[in-house]
């Protein structure tokens, strides 16, 4: 049948275009076989082959009247919500999810979702709902994209390679860090170190004062405490703070099997998952202005906690599902990628871990159900207009970057979920009594 085999209408008007002469030129019988090898070629109705054979120009008419609007202007309003609520995801991140997505903002009160309007979100296609996103204007735009710094010198002892893409386990973390210096690298300054696990997608920030062992360590043990999964293999690039004597016993101390690699010199796409999230969610948000107080640093944690929350439960990401190399006339190869459905990272959590009933995702479970994402998207571009007020270093004071380490308790082992959720919690208070 041609619906099966794929022809599009103008495929069939050629081939009927040519069957004409003979269906004209045949007497009764043959025309009756003819129509019968029509219709199994084209899959077309018996009567609707003959209307066209004997109706003229088999060339396709433009259409005179357009067609009438399927989805309203409640359907466009829920999408304007949903749109916002995870801050302008593209359209195919945001379909699979707009389902579930709209009944959370429902029982939060954010938008008010009828029988209709929820059918006709799961209806909704693709390039439509690109077209409806087109016409919403953004409310807080991003800063644009910039590069991320090149590779330091090659520290021999530790293997080179890449982390398969396909990796199933979580566990598999590309770490980098980003440097909050503006325009001049000279003085302490805060760094921001982040790590995405590459099954998942999770992704964890800290920010940091300096590059001393001691606040990196800091942040380490931080991110180590309220990971729903242990770490199992660490993969930075060539940077002298993170491949040192220090570092490298703090990891095999912490972490008893971590494995440990690192990316080719200048070849930033070896940590390919961690470069594009320090674009999209460091330098989109901060830019490049120079952060070097105190005052910063617990601030930009603060908004760190809360993206946090907002990253890991509300914002589905796509993975790469299969590669096709396809073999080019010049004798080079290119290859087509196909992606799964997208998933929070939390969800691909849950489906990887496989045990939703233990106690830490437990309570992550418990603190998405009763977190409202665009209130929390609000919080964290509140955070960072309050960050742009803080003031910097004073030229010759020494800030003390002890007041910038995690306290002790919450690194405790099995009261790291716990504890950040009550800090997570805590901050999202004071920030709304403020």
């Amino acid at each position: 049948m041609a619906i099966d085999d794929g022809m599009t209408i103008d495929e069939r008007r050629k081939y009927l275009h040519h069957m004409r002469k003979r269906y004209l030129a045949a007497d009764r019988a043959t025309r009756g076989q003819l129509l019968s090898e029509m219709e199994a070629v084209t899959g077309l109705h018996r009567k609707s082959l003959i209307r066209l054979l004997n109706a003229g120009p088999l060339q396709r008419r433009t259409r005179t009247t357009q067609r009438g609007r399927t989805y309203g202007a409640q359907v466009e309003e829920v999408i304007r919500v949903i749109a916002e609520s995870c801050d302008y995801l593209c359209a195919e991140r945001l379909k699979p999810n707009l389902p579930w997505l709209s009944q959370h903002l429902a029982a939060h009160g954010e938008l008010h979702l009828t029988p209709t309007v929820e059918l006709q979100l799961t209806t909704i296609s693709v390039s439509t709902l690109r077209r409806v996103l087109q016409r919403i204007p953004r409310d807080q735009p991003r800063l644009p994209r910039r590069g991320p710094d090149r590779a330091q010198r090659m520290i021999r002892g530790i293997p080179m390679q890449r982390l398969a893409w396909d990796q199933p386990q979580p566990g598999y973390f590309e770490v980098d860090l980003v440097h909050h210096c503006g325009p001049s690298t000279g003085g302490e300054y805060v760094h921001t170190l982040q790590m995405v696990d590459v099954a998942t997608g999770w992704s964890e920030r800290v920010a940091v004062l300096g590059r001393s062992f001691t606040v990196l360590r800091d942040a380490f043990q931080r991110i180590q405490a309220r990971l729903p999964f242990p770490i199992r293999h660490i993969h930075p690039d060539n940077g002298s703070e993170f491949l040192n004597a220090h570092m490298l016993r703090f990891w095999q101390q912490a972490m008893p099997g971590v494995q440990i690699s690192r990316s080719r010199p200048y070849h930033k796409n070896d940590n390919r998952l961690v470069e594009q999230k320090n674009a999209t969610l460091v330098r989109a948000y901060l830019g490049q202005q120079r952060l070097d107080s105190v005052a910063q640093t617990l601030a930009l944690n603060q908004l760190y906690d809360l993206m946090w929350v907002y990253y890991n439960f509300f914002q589905p990401v796509m993975h790469l599902a299969a590669k096709t190399a396809l073999p080019q006339p010049d004798g080079q190869i290119r290859y087509r990628r196909q992606f799964d459905r997208p998933a929070t990272p939390f969800d691909r959590c849950c489906a990887a871990v496989g045990d939703q009933s233990s106690i830490a995702l437990a309570d992550l479970h418990e603190l998405r159900q009763g977190t409202n994402p665009r209130q929390l998207r609000r919080q964290i571009y509140h955070l960072l207009d309050r960050l742009s007020t803080l003031p910097g270093a004073t030229p010759g004071d020494t800030e003390d970057v002890y007041q910038t380490l995690c306290h002790p308790n919450t690194l405790k082992k099995g009261q790291g979920h716990s504890g950040n959720i009550i800090s997570w919690q805590n901050s999202l208070a004071h920030q709304q009594s403020g």
